[in-house]
Protein backbone atom coordinates (compact mmCIF):
# COMPACT_ATOMS: atom_id res chain seq x y z
CA UNK A 1 0.00 0.00 0.00
CA UNK A 2 1.09 3.63 -0.98
CA UNK A 3 2.55 5.23 2.29
CA UNK A 4 3.33 8.51 0.87
CA UNK A 5 5.25 11.47 3.36
CA UNK A 6 4.96 14.45 0.62
CA UNK A 7 2.12 15.09 -0.82
CA UNK A 8 2.20 17.53 -3.66
CA UNK A 9 -1.03 18.90 -5.44
CA UNK A 10 -0.92 21.40 -7.92
CA UNK A 11 -3.92 24.14 -7.79
CA UNK A 12 -5.07 26.09 -10.26
CA UNK A 13 -8.46 28.02 -9.16
CA UNK A 14 -10.48 25.22 -11.17
CA UNK A 15 -13.71 24.11 -8.60
CA UNK A 16 -11.25 20.48 -8.52
CA UNK A 17 -8.80 22.38 -6.39
CA UNK A 18 -10.91 21.89 -2.92
CA UNK A 19 -11.09 18.17 -3.67
CA UNK A 20 -7.73 17.64 -4.28
CA UNK A 21 -6.42 19.34 -1.40
CA UNK A 22 -8.84 17.88 0.99
CA UNK A 23 -7.69 14.36 -0.35
CA UNK A 24 -4.26 15.26 0.01
CA UNK A 25 -4.86 16.12 3.20
CA UNK A 26 -6.43 12.88 4.24
CA UNK A 27 -3.99 10.92 3.49
CA UNK A 28 -1.38 12.92 4.80
CA UNK A 29 -2.86 12.74 7.86
CA UNK A 30 -3.77 9.03 7.95
CA UNK A 31 0.07 8.61 7.03
CA UNK A 32 1.48 11.29 9.20
CA UNK A 33 3.00 13.30 5.80
CA UNK A 34 2.99 16.21 4.64
CA UNK A 35 1.14 17.94 1.78
CA UNK A 36 2.85 20.88 -0.96
CA UNK A 37 0.46 23.27 -2.48
CA UNK A 38 1.70 24.87 -5.97
CA UNK A 39 0.16 27.65 -8.49
CA UNK A 40 2.19 27.58 -11.54
CA UNK A 41 1.83 31.46 -13.60
CA UNK A 42 2.15 30.29 -17.11
CA UNK A 43 4.75 33.06 -18.17
CA UNK A 44 4.27 33.90 -22.03
CA UNK A 45 7.38 33.26 -23.90
CA UNK A 46 7.38 37.36 -25.18
CA UNK A 47 7.69 37.79 -21.21
CA UNK A 48 10.76 37.46 -19.19
CA UNK A 49 10.77 33.99 -16.88
CA UNK A 50 10.90 36.62 -14.09
CA UNK A 51 8.60 39.06 -15.13
CA UNK A 52 6.24 40.79 -12.30
CA UNK A 53 2.61 39.55 -12.71
CA UNK A 54 1.22 41.41 -10.30
CA UNK A 55 -2.37 40.55 -11.17
CA UNK A 56 -1.48 36.48 -11.49
CA UNK A 57 0.61 36.97 -8.36
CA UNK A 58 -2.67 38.11 -6.45
CA UNK A 59 -4.80 35.21 -8.52
CA UNK A 60 -2.59 33.01 -6.97
CA UNK A 61 -2.52 33.77 -3.61
CA UNK A 62 -6.32 33.85 -3.26
CA UNK A 63 -6.31 30.33 -5.06
CA UNK A 64 -3.45 29.36 -2.22
CA UNK A 65 -5.42 31.14 0.27
CA UNK A 66 -8.17 28.31 -0.26
CA UNK A 67 -6.43 25.63 -0.51
CA UNK A 68 -5.13 26.76 3.52
CA UNK A 69 -8.47 27.25 4.45
CA UNK A 70 -8.93 23.33 2.84
CA UNK A 71 -6.18 21.79 5.04
CA UNK A 72 -7.11 24.03 8.25
CA UNK A 73 -10.50 22.41 8.24
CA UNK A 74 -8.90 19.06 8.46
CA UNK A 75 -5.99 20.61 10.78
CA UNK A 76 -3.59 19.70 8.53
CA UNK A 77 0.07 21.64 7.99
CA UNK A 78 0.34 23.03 3.93
CA UNK A 79 3.13 24.24 2.30
CA UNK A 80 2.27 27.01 -0.47
CA UNK A 81 4.04 28.37 -3.23
CA UNK A 82 3.79 30.01 -6.45
CA UNK A 83 6.14 29.46 -9.40
CA UNK A 84 6.60 31.26 -12.62
CA UNK A 85 7.47 28.41 -15.45
CA UNK A 86 6.83 28.43 -19.46
CA UNK A 87 5.30 24.98 -19.21
CA UNK A 88 2.70 24.55 -16.34
CA UNK A 89 3.04 20.32 -16.76
CA UNK A 90 6.96 20.64 -16.86
CA UNK A 91 7.12 22.87 -13.55
CA UNK A 92 5.29 20.11 -11.71
CA UNK A 93 6.72 17.71 -12.61
CA UNK A 94 10.13 19.36 -11.68
CA UNK A 95 9.04 20.49 -8.48
CA UNK A 96 7.44 17.68 -7.58
CA UNK A 97 11.01 15.29 -8.07
CA UNK A 98 12.97 18.65 -6.20
CA UNK A 99 10.27 18.47 -3.74
CA UNK A 100 10.92 14.96 -2.90
CA UNK A 101 6.76 14.10 -3.48
CA UNK A 102 6.07 10.48 -3.45
CA UNK A 103 2.36 11.31 -4.60
CA UNK A 104 0.73 13.73 -6.85
CA UNK A 105 -3.19 14.42 -6.62
CA UNK A 106 -3.89 16.43 -9.12
CA UNK A 107 -7.46 17.46 -10.18
CA UNK A 108 -9.14 17.72 -13.82
CA UNK A 109 -12.05 19.46 -14.62
CA UNK A 110 -14.78 18.15 -16.82
CA UNK A 111 -14.57 19.91 -20.75
CA UNK A 112 -15.19 19.15 -24.07
CA UNK A 113 -13.48 20.18 -27.42
CA UNK A 114 -15.17 19.74 -30.22
CA UNK A 115 -17.72 17.11 -28.75
CA UNK A 116 -15.60 15.12 -27.03
CA UNK A 117 -13.93 14.96 -23.40
CA UNK A 118 -10.75 17.28 -22.85
CA UNK A 119 -7.37 16.39 -20.85
CA UNK A 120 -5.90 19.28 -22.05
CA UNK A 121 -2.06 19.33 -22.11
CA UNK A 122 -1.03 19.62 -18.33
CA UNK A 123 -2.64 16.24 -16.60
CA UNK A 124 -1.58 13.85 -19.84
CA UNK A 125 2.46 15.45 -19.30
CA UNK A 126 2.06 14.87 -15.71
CA UNK A 127 1.07 11.19 -15.83
CA UNK A 128 3.44 10.76 -19.22
CA UNK A 129 6.63 12.43 -17.13
CA UNK A 130 5.76 12.28 -12.95
CA UNK A 131 8.02 9.51 -11.54
CA UNK A 132 6.08 9.27 -8.58
CA UNK A 133 2.38 8.24 -8.23
CA UNK A 134 -0.27 10.25 -9.95
CA UNK A 135 -3.56 10.15 -8.55
CA UNK A 136 -6.20 12.31 -11.24
CA UNK A 137 -9.29 13.75 -9.86
CA UNK A 138 -11.99 14.51 -12.68
CA UNK A 139 -14.59 17.11 -11.64
CA UNK A 140 -18.50 15.21 -12.16
CA UNK A 141 -19.78 15.22 -15.68
CA UNK A 142 -22.53 18.34 -15.97
CA UNK A 143 -25.73 16.47 -16.89
CA UNK A 144 -27.52 18.77 -19.37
Amino acid sequence: MLEPKKIFVPVNGSATDARTVSLACQMAKRRKGRVYAVYVIGVPRNLPLDADLTTERSAADSILDGAEHVAAEWDQEIQTEILQARDVGAAIVEEAIESGSDLIVIGLPYRKAYGEFDAGTTVPYVLRNAPCEVWVCREQMAIS
